[in-house]
Parts: structure tokens; sequence; C-alpha cells
């Protein structure tokens, strides 16, 4: 297994982050003209049809796939889409939801009874100074309430990361598609009862081009793409080579919010942002700084 990557992989990594990135800013798109919540059940119906009767169900028991499906489907993209409905901007949205890195992380001691070290420590120390900026500058386009609901989305995440780890090594595009089956039936049923009939109705009747672009790129790109693409790569390298990419997530969600939706970058959303990806960062990348500090010779 190579540990350094070659310019075609860097790339593929790097086309990966950018839609993941991206992605914000496509949702905010599609929820100027659709209900959240109908949005979210778009999103994973046509992640499972028709990809469903193309791949076989990974060999996990239904309740894993269930519980992956409503943690994921209803609880981060759900809670996700309906924060992004006015409630707080694209580019803070793409930076905040990463928190989930440090919520899996207690999950997973919690489950093994384990204690943070002092570095993980520090690291959760920059990304909570990180979030407290946020909380003290909460405008017209970020609030509390979208706030709170990103941070519960972020904790939904972690909760599918500690269930698909219980899954074992499986095909993870399989995965994500069959699980998806048990997201999109509470998701209709939701729609239905907080959106209502009408709204519901209005959305299909209004959606054009844009929004079904919107939900054919959470679906193909998000989704599938994505999940292969980075599946692939981690087949191929080191995990410690492959994941410290995904700190670039929210430097393409903020950029792209500026760049195509004209979200501001003033200095406590960028002193924020340094906070939180430091603490990520930190966290993600000391393992392998330390291991480098002690395989590293002494000099006598």
């Amino acid at each position: 297994m190579k540990n350094s990557l070659s310019l075609r992989h860097f790339l593929l990594a790097l086309a990966v982050v950018a839609v993941w990135g991206t992605n914000f800013v496509v949702i905010k798109l599609a929820l100027g003209q659709m209900p959240p919540l109908l949005f979210a059940t778009l999103r994973f119906a046509v992640v499972v049809v028709p990809t469903v009767f193309f791949l076989p169900r990974p060999k996990v028991p239904w309740r894993n796939l269930a519980a992956y499906g409503l943690l994921i489907g209803v609880g981060q993209f759900g809670l996700l889409f309906i924060a992004m409905n006015g409630h707080i901007s694209p580019g803070l949205a793409s930076l905040v939801i990463q928190v989930q890195v440090f919520f899996t992380i207690g999950l997973a001691m919690r489950l093994a009874g384990e204690q943070l070290q002092r570095m993980q420590w520090l690291a959760l120390a920059l990304a909570s100074a990180g979030i407290g900026i946020i909380v003290l500058h909460t405008d017209g386009s970020t609030t509390l309430l979208g706030l709170a609901l990103i941070l519960l989305a972020a904790l939904a995440w972690a909760g599918g990361n500690i269930v698909a780890r219980e899954a074992g090594r499986v095909n993870m595009v399989a995965y994500v598609v069959w699980s998806s089956l048990f997201a999109v039936p509470p998701l209709a049923a939701l729609s239905l009862w907080v959106e209502g009939w009408d709204a519901v109705a209005a959305g299909l009747r209004g959606a054009d081009a844009v929004v079904w672009a919107a939900v054919a790129w959470q679906a193909w790109g998000n989704s599938l793409f994505g999940y292969a693409a980075w599946g692939w790569l981690l087949a191929r390298y080191p995990a410690a080579t492959i994941t410290p990419m995904a700190l670039l997530v929210p430097l393409f969600g903020m950029g792209a919010a500026a760049l195509w939706l004209g979200e501001g970058l003033p200095g406590w959303k960028l002193s924020a942002a340094a906070l939180v990806m430091g603490g990520l960062a930190l966290n993600l990348l000391w393992p392998k700084w330390r291991q480098w500090l002690r395989q590293r010779p002494v000099a006598n």
C-alpha cells in the first residue's frame, strides 16, 4: 500500500472534497424553491432508485441498515436542510457540521470506556472556541436555532459513523444505497406532516431544472460518486494519507458560498474557521506526528 498520493489520485481526492464542500451551495439553491424535508426525501429516493436493483445487499443485519438510514437520512440531512432553510448560511453550515469528528470520538470512547488524551482535549477546546465565536455573532443569516440544528445534525452523523463502523468492512456504496431505503419513508411522512400536502404539491409542481439538478448532485455526486471514490482511495492508501484531505471540505464550502452566493467572510468568521479547522487538523494529524516523533532517531 502506497503512502504518497499520485497526481491522478490526488486530483480524484480533491474532486471528492470539492463536491462535498460545494454541496452546501447546491442545497441552498434548491431550498429556495422546495421545502427542506421534501428535498431530503427526493435526495434519498434518487439514491435508492434505480441503484438498489444493481447492487447486492451488504451482509449486515437489517437493523444496522435501518439505524444508519434513520440517523443519516432523518437526523443528519433532515436537520441540515431545515437549518439551511433560512437559519444558517451555507458556508458556516459546511464548517460547523465538521464537529461530527469530535462527537464521533466522544461516542466511540464512551462505548469503549476510554478517556480523551491531552491533545484531543486541546483540539476540542480549539473547535469549541470557534463555535463560541459563531454564537457571539449570530445575525440574520445565522441564528441560534440554526446553529443548534447543525450541531444536532453533526451528532446524528456521528451516531451514523458508529453504526457504520459496527457494520465492518462492506461495500460503502451498497451500504449507503440500501440504508437509504429506511430514510425515504420517514422523511416523506415528516414532509407531509410538517410541511403539508399543499407545500409538497407546490414544491413538486414548481421544481425547475435547478432543483432537479440539485437532487441529482446530492444523490449521484455527493453520495454515489463521493463514497465510491473515497472508498476506492482508502482501499489503496493508508487512512492517514487520505483522511486529511477532508479538512478541505469547509474551505470549498465557505469559498463557494462567498463566490456564488456572495456570503461575506468577515474577520470573525475567518477566525472561527481557523479555530475549528485547527482543532480538526490537530485531532486528525497529531497521531501521525506523534508516530513520526517516536520513530525519529535521537541524536547522541
